[in-house]
């Protein structure tokens, strides 16, 4: 298996690879995972993505794991978010909630496939921004 080609951090390609590998990794399903842990790499491949666009863009972001806020810096910036990768901002709670035992309630196979929906639509937003 080849690695993807690496670049600078501060070049937003390589947010996108690292998006892209947390996608990879969301939507296998290993025996043994929690869909918690999955849908934790859903959300980390939609903040990587988010983060893509916002270096593309030349908007400074914090190193947070807010989706709404980050997607809100981007409006402001005069980014044109759709609706589907607004529904990112429900991905927030994996970040941490989803991490640790007790937090949360117990993820679904409904609510993993929707956190990887969520996260491949964001990806393809990103994408098309580069």
């Amino acid at each position: 298996m080849t690695q993807p080609e690496r670049f600078p951090p501060d070049d937003p390609r390589e947010w996108l690879n690292r998006a892209r590998s947390n996608l990879a990794l969301a939507k296998n399903r290993i025996p043994g995972t929690y869909l918690e842990d999955l849908c934790f790499e859903a959300q980390q491949a939609a903040e990587k993505a988010v983060k893509a666009v916002m270096i593309k863009q030349g908007i400074e972001f914090p190193y947070v794991h807010d989706l709404g806020r980050l997607l809100s810096m981007l409006e402001t910036a005069g980014e044109s978010i759709p609706d589907e990768v607004h529904d990112a901002a429900l991905l927030t709670k994996y970040a941490w909630e989803g991490r640790y035992p007790g937090v949360m309630e117990a993820v679904s196979n409904e609510d993993h496939a929707e956190a990887v929906r969520i996260a491949e639509a964001v990806v393809r937003w990103a994408e098309e921004r580069q």
